[in-house]
């Protein structure tokens, strides 16, 4: 449960998704747009901005739960797309 609890206090304070407050930076333009490549760069990101573990693992639930727009959709909601 204190996973749960990690997960909403970070999307809560770093708007992941949805809100106004910065999300870390990923270049995913002009790189390989295979399924894996793109989560896995979002998962770096995520890392190199010290986001907590769970939320990247609750980020990678969600990216691998639908088709490959669903993905796309929910990196841009974890991170800022460049």
């Amino acid at each position: 449960m204190a996973e749960n609890n990690d997960i909403v206090r970070y999307m809560e304070t770093n708007n992941i998704p949805g809100t106004e407050i910065k999300k870390p930076s990923c270049k995913l333009v002009g790189r390989d747009g295979n399924a894996y490549a793109v989560m896995g760069a979002v998962k770096v990101a995520l890392r190199k901005a010290k986001v907590p573990e769970a939320v990247i693992s609750a980020y990678l639930a969600e990216a691998m739960s639908g088709d490959y727009d669903h993905l796309l959709a929910t990196s841009c909601n974890y991170v800022s797309v460049r």
